[in-house]
């Protein structure tokens, strides 16, 4: 089966499309994304990648030169999932964990091995349509909080801030479905004198051929 997914983006007045080519190979996918910049002014290999991926196992991107590896453990009877993965240009690696203790509950946790920087965060769900997420980042040494409320069964709205650079952001998304979804997110710097929000626009259209 061949889908593709068509992406629209606007940020800070830079329009680019983006198109995903996605062929299921069994267990595994071909993913080939193509972007303005490749067909514009004569074909070129600028905004041109390949990646191959088997879901919850592994991912092997092409252009990044990003080597990807997922796997499950459990602990306490509890799911454990790991993901490790390795940037090859600039030779960084990165793994994360999150640790489901029920349906409402997950910790989570990112280490560079490189840097020896780690985050923690939480995951509380609340009837099943408010979450929180605090978290704490020892190489900054600050905390970011996240609230996401689900409104109209598929659209999520979502606050967030971030201490160490006192961002403050809104977000408004609705969950890809078989057709596709979008995301709209404004953010102000309040260290910044001017304040001017920024704004994002991320529309998708899903076909499957």
């Amino acid at each position: 089966m061949i889908s593709t997914t068509i992406r629209g983006r606007y940020e800070d007045g830079v329009r680019e499309a983006i198109t995903t080519v996605t062929i299921h190979g069994g267990a595994v996918k071909y993913n080939g994304n193509v972007t303005e910049a490749t067909v514009v002014n004569g074909s070129s290999s600028e905004g041109l990648s390949f990646s191959l991926e088997k879901p919850g196992s592994f991912l092997i991107d092409y252009d990044d030169v990003r080597f990807q590896f997922m796997n499950s453990v459990r602990v306490m009877e509890k799911p454990l999932n790991f993901t490790y993965t390795h940037w090859r240009g600039d030779n960084r690696t990165v793994v994360d964990g999150t640790l489901a203790i029920d349906s409402a509950n997950k910790l989570s946790a990112n280490y560079g091995v490189d840097s020896g920087n780690c985050k923690l965060g939480y995951s509380y769900v609340h009837k099943g349509l408010t979450t929180f997420e605090p978290s704490y980042d020892f190489g900054k040494n600050s905390w970011d909080v996240a609230v996401s409320q689900r409104v109209y069964e598929d659209n999520v709205v979502k606050t967030s801030y971030q201490s160490s650079s006192r961002v403050l952001g809104l977000e408004w998304s609705k969950n890809p479905s078989s057709s596709g979804g979008f995301k709209i997110c404004a953010s102000v710097n309040l260290a910044e004198d001017s304040r001017l929000p920024t704004l994002s626009v991320d529309s998708r259209l899903h076909v499957e051929l």
